[in-house]
């Protein structure tokens, strides 16, 4: 199979600070240029206190599974490794990479955000969560404000969208190895995730797949061939064969499953980082029309959690022809 050139995949959209003014006239430009300046002064000011008096709090998360694996677990190991005792609001879901080499968690104080996924589709980290949730924050906030420490607030979707993402990636991201706590065993099995979310084909995403279709050609290459995802976001399908269906909101079942795997095989969505946790080698897949809407920012934020390449398939028998070459190898 030949391998796609890589800048032919990429569509001219990453979400730089530069990307956030492009459209607009001058008066928007002095305006946008204002909001730029601000959470710039805000962020520095954050990160200077919480490095001061190593305590700090962060939040709200109530995201997309991607922005937790690329922007914020990064960004809090960073902070944990530096010393800095969390104060972190967030969905509870995520708690399993909140830890360190050891098991530990990285957090001071979790104030933990149910699932909420059922009732509201996550959106970067801006959907608006149910009312009982927003109450949750509320309460965080108010207490983050209170302690007088470092306090910064990703509810602010600007500050957050266009500067925060780009300002961590110098120097201000780090992993902790959490695979080995997640592996419980070595073998050669495959991860699908099979996600099904919003509309049926988007620039981003791509169009849908028959992911058992998927799973019995890739099945005979394996010993095992495990689905899995959260369930607000997988399709449904049934266990046969060698194919387990492993869906769950909890990630650690996540986690061990492509812990396990020697291959994860996804569309274009979060589920591209977990490789970056696990050590496991990523087959994107997409069905649709080049270039792929969002894949600029996937690979230039996963530069500093994995020296290791995405590889991609286009169609059913390219998806095969990897597997095939991949188990040979």
């Amino acid at each position: 199979m030949k391998k796609p050139n890589v800048k032919d995949l990429i569509a001219n959209d990453a979400t730089t600070i530069l990307y956030g003014q492009r459209t607009l006239n001058i008066f928007g430009k002095v305006h946008y240029a204002k909001i730029v300046l601000k959470a710039y002064y805000d962020i520095i000011t954050f990160y200077r206190k919480a490095l001061r008096d190593k305590e700090c709090y962060y939040g709200p998360f109530k995201g997309e599974f991607g922005h937790l694996l690329l922007h914020t677990t990064p960004f809090l190991m960073h902070l944990h490794k530096m010393g800095v005792k969390i104060h972190f609001c967030g969905l509870e879901i995520g708690k399993p990479f909140l830890i360190n080499e050891k098991g530990e968690s990285i957090i001071y104080k979790f104030y933990p955000l149910r699932d909420f996924y059922a009732e509201v589709p996550p959106w970067m980290n801006a959907a608006t969560p149910p009312k009982d949730v927003q109450e949750e924050i509320k309460k965080f906030q108010e207490i983050a404000y209170a302690s007088k420490k470092g306090y910064l607030n990703i509810a602010d979707h600007d500050m957050y969208w266009f500067v925060f993402r780009n300002w961590q990636l110098k120097g201000r991201q780090f992993l902790y190895p959490i695979q080995n706590l997640y592996k419980t065993k070595t073998e050669n099995s495959c991860v699908i995730f099979p996600r099904k979310k919003g509309d049926a084909y988007t620039t981003n995403n791509g169009g849908p797949w028959d992911y058992l279709q998927i799973a019995r050609m890739v099945a005979p290459y394996f010993d095992k061939v495990y689905i899995t995802g959260h369930p607000s976001m997988s399709a449904e399908l049934q266990s046969e064969n060698n194919i387990e269906i492993c869906v769950s909101a909890d990630n650690r079942v996540v986690l061990e499953k492509c812990s396990n795997a020697s291959l994860i095989i996804t569309q274009h969505s979060g589920a591209v980082h977990m490789g970056a946790y696990t050590n496991t080698k990523v087959l994107l897949i997409f069905n649709g029309k080049l270039p792929i809407r969002g894949l600029a920012d996937t690979l230039r934020y996963r530069v500093n959690l994995s020296s290791e390449p995405v590889d991609f398939a286009f169609s059913y028998n390219e998806i095969e022809d990897y597997v095939k070459l991949f188990n040979k190898n």
